[in-house]
């Protein structure tokens, strides 16, 4: 055990002495270059860890790919260099501290180790599921600018163009992105329909795919959109009542392992008590 503190407290003193150094070393180059201190700091540590995250063998490391599609759908601006290095620094560190530890506890540094590397996909992915129900709420408002819009006499493009200026919110800023694509020379129709399979909502395909109907068939667009607008309001409110259905049943566990047994011990058992002590 006192070995082990010995070697916990080195460990941290060559740390902090690293780190003392580096930060003593940024904040004279900040001073000449007029740049605060804390500032100069902070981004010589992002260049630090996003060299480390950009390194060939990290960039390689399994589901890379998909923590850069995570954070994208999250709405992190945040690059996935910089989250890579994260990563191995947090596996490091928890590892290293689990071996540290004494004996019953080291046991645990691969599990550590591997909670440290897997914490920023874990919240990664709980930012983009939060986000995308967020999206996924805005769409019948979207739906229904789109028909008012389309109502006006506008055409597709123009009035999805409106109806994104007219919202705000995760739906917003990703379809913004695909009005800016379209700027820059792209197809409207190509780019919206990328947008919907990279978000994954279903109701969003179907406005993409009425929007290029119409604009092909040369139909109504307005009664299609109030069609589709009627269809998706419907299938949520139907959706709902059915949670709401199934509250009971879900309710059902907790009743009877949680509050049953507390009702149990706070009426019950002092009876149950009293009348042994008054038998006895």
């Amino acid at each position: 055990m006192e070995v082990t503190l010995a070697q916990a407290l080195a460990v941290a003193a060559s740390v902090l002495a690293v780190a003392a150094a580096a930060t003593r070393a940024g904040g004279s180059v900040a001073a000449r270059l007029g740049v605060p201190p804390a500032e100069a700091n902070q981004s010589r540590l992002h260049r630090l860890v996003r060299r480390l995250g950009g390194s060939r063998p990290v960039r390689r490391l399994p589901g890379a790919e998909a923590l850069s599609r995570r954070l994208a759908l999250a709405g992190w601006s945040v690059p996935v260099e910089e989250v890579l290095g994260w990563k191995v620094l947090l596996a490091l560190s928890f590892g290293l501290v689990a071996v540290l530890a004494p004996p019953p506890a080291s046991v645990l540094a691969p599990v550590l180790a591997i909670a440290g590397f897997r914490f920023p996909d874990l919240a990664a992915g709980a930012g983009a599921r939060r986000r995308l129900r967020q999206a996924d709420r805005e769409l019948p408002l979207l739906l229904d600018l789109l028909a008012a819009a389309s109502s006006a006499g506008l055409s597709g493009q123009v009035a999805l163009r409106k109806a994104i200026e007219a919202t705000e919110g995760p739906l917003s800023e990703e379809l913004s992105a695909v009005t800016r694509s379209v700027d820059l020379g792209a197809r409207w129709r190509d780019e919206l329909r990328a947008a919907a399979d990279r978000l994954g909502l279903s109701d969003l395909r179907r406005a993409a795919a009425t929007l290029t109907r119409s604009e092909s068939l040369g139909s109504s667009l307005s009664d299609s959109l109030s069609e589709l607008a009627t269809q998706v309001r419907d299938a949520r409110r139907a959706a709902a009542a059915e949670r709401a259905r199934t509250a009971p049943v879900k309710m059902l566990f907790p009743l009877v392992f949680l509050v049953l047994p507390a009702f149990l011990l706070l009426t019950v058992v002092p009876v149950l008590v009293t009348t042994l002590r008054s038998i006895s």
